[in-house]
């Protein structure tokens, strides 16, 4: 769209160029109109078209900026934001996008129309609470359990406790709902449902450990489904079409589980076809499923009402209180009159050898009674005082009647051939607990369908708790009317084998029990078709979403978006569930899914709330975080309570996929409670942690790595973040610091582009800490300042790691000598250690491992044990780990070293350290030529360092001057060792008591003038700082006794010796750590801070 405009002055100069400017702003606001009306019909198809004819494609909130420009710019008061327009929106047009705003489906293509179809298009009207959300929550609430488990359920467990089993189950889900609500209510809630929940509020870890458990949960639900389908079928509806018959006696049950599994698989494919054909056609049916399952549920309220007035006549045959099956005989007595002869009836057959009257019987049935009973007696009976206790039983136990007489016969071996009514499964509370839970699952279905409903906010929370309080309702009462109306050996006939094979909860109702039976096989069509439906679009949301690497290939589908590899995947698990065939054993498997589920909305609900964060303002206000709490902990008690072991292997599902989501998944950042809740904690450790330095037990090394960067911001000295990874072990505090030279307006670019450099490579060294870039005026205040403020409260660091300044000598390196000296001074003055590592380049990496080799400590003076403990530290690491620790200490005039070695061994054993010890003594005390010439050439250099400031004439003659001296020095023959003997006063040597007494009266008689003859000899010597040759005399010394000793081990550790108080002296300082370490291959530098580090003491 073209920005045509004029500024129009503020103070008119004259009425001739006042009314030319009134021309020129008429003329260019007309051809202003014209084009932003072309401009509006270019943007018809979604595409809009700027000033320079290039077609930009438009973003729905912020980077629309361009398509209004003509707006912005249009009139003087907004000229002041014109900067931030560029990038920025206006409120006005933000509010407008944000109004328009839609809810569609993640990722699925067919429901994103372009802009020109979504303009021309007649909005659907959207559903109301009713249709959107408590409809499909009654649908998915109740179904198979209801109808073939729930009367087994109140016969095993007793209205008592089947109270309390559906009670529990329901608060569950109610305290969920209400956690859930405030969730749903709190912003705008895309499709996705309860993974969008958990994931945007405890973080992308969570999020997809919960969704993909949750996944897993609806795939069972629909193997469940599947499998119950097929119970109706070959159960209750057509048992001559099972394929697999039992041969033998007590072969029903494997006979029954082989025809689920070959069903099973042939409905799961048939249903994945449909699934994948369209699911408008799912969809059209769900409708025709629901009105079954309200048809079935009216049908079983309506025979309940009937049982009052006339009980329906279904009797039940029993032999002593034994129930029998009346699959295998048609007349409940032992005898029948037939043409007034008294004959044996098919039962006598099936407990006897012959069908004569003396024929050898079973015991049992030859000393007990058959009678009949009615299985529902009706509700005015009194069968509720019955019912109201509990009957467990073991497998394989024959179902009884209580109250009932028994005459108990021998035993029976061959009783499992008798036509009585077997339990199939042992049962106690907790069995049922595990069945029963899926019973009261679905409450998610309207917040799923969150796009489609006219308002969500509203919606959500009224829609679901109504469904939840009416099928609470529903189940607690139909637990009492169960109870009160049918009898218990009946209630506890799983199959209905003793009312001649019908659907237990179909005798109760009205008009006919195939009401019940063909209500119930559509009702758990309907569910298996929605599980398979969802949990596809569940897997593809979570792949889309690239937080589980693995599953990302699922996220494809067809070109209308439908998820069909998703689809395959979830037919392949559902399967898993086919194949194990057992409703009863599938139950509690998705059981421990939804519950881990609903666990983590309810804490997603207490976290949010206890941390009050400033966007945590949900428009449900009938929530408490102990609400959550408890619904949070009610499930993990049930997930135990259902099947222990089940819910540790969903646990360790979880937090298997939960680790790798932190491990190897993409980078999410959605605000999510878990961050806030880190920040929460990080912000109580900080204020709880002393401000002042912990206890020496408590006491490791907090880095601060002072790295440099190059021209392009890389960094110079990666080993160094290698050796930090070493060090520390990802324990502790690790800030990882650099400096850029200039001001922040100028350099933001290039600190980003650093600070990405930097992060980049410590993922690689996987150097755990955070990464500060300084901008400063000067190389060396941005170093103070890190030093000065790196860090928060009590978590700052004690310790400075930087490498040795290889190239100090060139004056053009801004990390030149000065600022590492005057960073020493810092660190000692922040009472902080200084580690340097010289030749850094030559250490070695995380991926490389010394299989031998020493770690050689040369402790020179007590730093507070600094240096006992970084061997430690890093012997830890794989790359050290077998490197043995050598500890050398220098034994002074008058020391015993044979004590020393016993002391310092001593010493480390109460340090519970293991290292080799040896004290080396300095025999040699006379200062050679060679120090002199070193001390020479060093004195020379400071003073050509010095002579820079001077004007050229001055620089030359100074060099002049340095070079014949140099000449002079080539020329001087090298001095004896009596030269330092006739200075004591000026040079300090190892002397042996005897000798420096000897020598002391010796000195006093020296003529004065052997000094000049001495000096004479090489004149340049006289005028040397004696201090210096001092220096430069044990620097050399001591690398000498280093080299001797350590030249061939893996890492020197050596005590840095402290700047000289005069500054005057700094590149001196240098001079002298160059020859102190001078040949060895891997050195640090340590530089204690002052305080104890290590203890003796536990």
């Amino acid at each position: 769209m073209p920005t045509n405009f004029t500024v129009v002055p503020v103070e008119a100069q004259g009425g001739e160029r006042d009314s030319a400017e009134r021309d020129a702003w008429r003329q260019e606001e007309e051809e202003d109109n014209r084009d932003r009306g072309s401009g509006e019909r270019g943007e018809q198809g979604g595409v809009r078209h700027s000033g320079d004819g290039i077609s930009r494609e438009s973003s729905p909130f912020i980077n629309s900026a361009e398509m209004d420009r003509g707006n912005m710019y249009e009139g003087k008061n907004m000229a002041l934001f014109e900067e931030e327009m560029d990038s920025n929106p206006m409120v006005s047009s933000l509010l407008n996008k944000l109004a328009n705003y839609t809810n569609v489906t993640q990722g699925v293509v067919e429901h994103e129309a372009d802009e020109d179809s979504k303009r021309k298009e007649v909005k659907v009207p959207r559903m109301g609470t009713f249709i959107g959300v408590y409809l499909p929550c009654l649908q998915n609430i109740l179904g198979v359990i209801l109808f073939l488990r729930l009367t087994w359920i109140v016969g095993t467990a007793g209205v008592l406790e089947s109270f309390i089993i559906v009670f529990m189950c329901c608060a569950c889900t109610m305290l969920t709902a209400i956690s859930m609500s405030a969730i749903a209510t709190n912003g705008v809630v895309p499709a996705g449902g309860s993974y969008y929940m958990i994931s945007r509020s405890l973080g992308p870890e969570f999020g997809g450990a919960v969704g993909l458990c949750f996944y897993l949960g609806t795939t069972f639900a629909g193997a469940m489904y599947i499998l119950g389908t097929i119970e109706i079928l070959l159960t209750y509806i057509s048992p001559s079409a099972a394929i697999f018959k039992a041969e033998e006696v007590g072969e029903e049950t494997e006979a029954m589980l082989n025809n689920m599994r070959v069903y099973g698989t042939c409905i799961i494919i048939l249903m994945a076809i449909v699934v994948f054909v369209g699911v408008k056609y799912v969809n059209k049916l769900a409708l025709v499923f629901l009105a079954c399952v309200i048809l079935s549920i009216i049908a079983i309220y309506a025979g309940v009402i009937k049982t009052a007035i006339d009980p329906p006549d279904f009797p039940i045959c029993l032999l002593g209180n034994r129930t029998l099956s009346k699959r295998s005989f048609d007349v409940c007595a032992k005898f029948t009159e037939r043409n007034n002869e008294t004959k044996t009836t098919n039962l006598w057959l099936l407990f006897c050898n012959s069908s004569l009257p003396t024929a050898m019987c079973d015991d049992y049935f030859s000393l007990n009674n058959v009678t009949e009973i009615q299985g529902i007696p009706g509700i005015l009976s009194g069968v509720l005082i019955d019912n109201l206790w509990s009957t467990y039983s073991e497998k394989g136990s024959i179902v009884e009647k209580k109250n009932q007489p028994s005459v108990s016969g021998s035993e029976d071996i061959k009783i499992a051939g008798r036509p009585y009514v077997f339990t199939d499964i042992m049962t106690y509370f907790t069995v049922l607990v595990g069945i029963y839970f899926p019973s009261v699952t679905g409450i998610m279905a309207g917040s799923n369908r969150s796009g489609d409903l006219k308002d969500a906010q509203k919606s959500i929370p009224t829609g679901t708790i109504l469904a939840i309080s009416t099928t609470s309702f529903i189940y607690l009462s139909c637990i009492v009317l169960f109870g009160a109306c049918i009898e218990g050996v009946v209630l506890r006939d799983k199959f209905g084998e003793a009312v001649n094979g019908n659907l237990v909860v179909g005798t109760l109702a009205w008009p006919s029990p195939w009401v019940i039976v063909i209500g119930s096989f559509f009702s758990t069509c309907g569910a298996g078709l929605q599980s398979l439906t969802g949990a596809p679009r569940l897997l593809q949301a979570i792949a889309r979403d690239g937080i589980v690497p693995f599953i990302q290939v699922f996220g494809h589908g067809k070109a209308n978006g439908e998820p069909t590899w998703a689809l395959l995947l979830t037919a392949a698990i559902c399967e898993i569930g086919i194949l194990i065939a057992s409703l009863d054993s599938v139950a509690p498997i998705l059981s421990m899914f939804f519950l881990m589920c609903y666990m983590f909305v309810n804490l997603a609900c207490a976290v949010q709330t206890l941390l009050r964060t400033p966007n945590w303002r949900p428009r449900f206000k009938y929530y408490h975080w102990t609400l959550s709490f408890l619904g949070m902990s009610l499930c993990l008690a049930l997930m135990f309570i259902c099947s222990w072991y089940y819910a540790l292997i969903a646990m360790l599902i979880a937090g298997c996929i939960y680790k790798y989501i932190e491990y190897r998944g993409a980078e999410k950042e959605w605000g999510d409670g878990i961050r806030g809740l880190s920040l929460n904690a990080a912000r109580y450790a900080l204020l709880r942690v002393e401000d002042g330095p912990p206890h020496t037990k408590n006491w490791r090394p907090q880095l601060l790595v002072l790295l440099n960067l190059d021209c392009e911001q890389l960094v110079k000295h990666p080993r160094l973040l290698s050796f930090t990874s070493q060090l520390k072990a990802g324990k502790g505090l690790t800030i990882v610091g650099s400096v850029l030279q200039g001001t922040y307006l100028d350099k933001c670019v290039e600190t980003q582009k650093a600070e990405e450099n930097v992060k980049a490579l410590m993922a690689v060294e996987k150097t755990k800490g955070f990464c500060q870039i300084v901008v400063s005026p000067s190389f060396r205040d941005g170093i103070s300042h890190l030093i000065q403020s790196a860090g928060l409260g009590g978590m700052k660091h004690n310790t400075v790691l930087m490498a040795w300044p290889q190239s100090w000598k060139q004056t053009e390196n801004h990390f030149s000598w000065k600022n590492f000296v005057d960073t020493v001074r810092e660190t000692t003055a922040a009472q902080q250690a200084l580690l340097v590592a010289k030749n850094i380049d030559l250490f070695p990496t995380n991926q490389e491992r010394f299989t031998e080799g020493n770690i050689d400590v040369w402790w020179i003076v007590h730093d507070g044990g600094m240096l006992m403990l970084l061997p430690f530290l890093l012997r830890q690491h794989k790359v050290w780990r077998k490197c043995k620790m050598r500890i050398f200490t220098v034994a002074q005039m008058d020391d015993n070293s044979i004590q020393m070695k016993k002391d310092l061994q001593m010493f480390l054993y109460h340090l519970r350290l293991n290292a080799e010890v040896e004290v080396v003594e300095m025999f040699e005390n006379d200062i050679s030529a060679f120090t002199y010439e070193k001390t020479l050439m060093m004195e020379q250099r400071s003073q050509m360092l010095k002579q820079m400031q001077l004007s050229k004439n001055e620089r030359e003659r100074e060099a002049q001057l340095i070079h014949d001296r140099n000449t002079a020095s080539r020329s001087a023959p090298a001095v004896k060792a009596s030269v330092a003997a006739a200075m004591p006063e000026k040079v300090q040597m190892t002397w042996t008591k005897e000798k420096f007494v000897a020598e002391k009266h010796k000195n006093k008689d020296t003529n004065v003038s052997g000094f000049k003859d001495i000096f004479n000899m090489k004149p340049e010597w006289g005028n040397l700082n004696q201090s210096n040759v001092r220096r430069m005399h044990t620097a050399v010394k001591l690398n000498g006794v280093v080299l001797n000793k350590s030249q061939h081990a893996q890492l020197v550790l050596l005590n840095m010796p402290g700047p000289p108080k005069n500054r005057k002296g700094d590149e001196n300082y240098m001079e002298f750590l160059e020859v102190l370490t001078e040949g060895l291959d891997r050195v640090l530098l340590v530089r204690g801070s002052g305080r104890e580090v290590i203890t003796i003491y536990s």
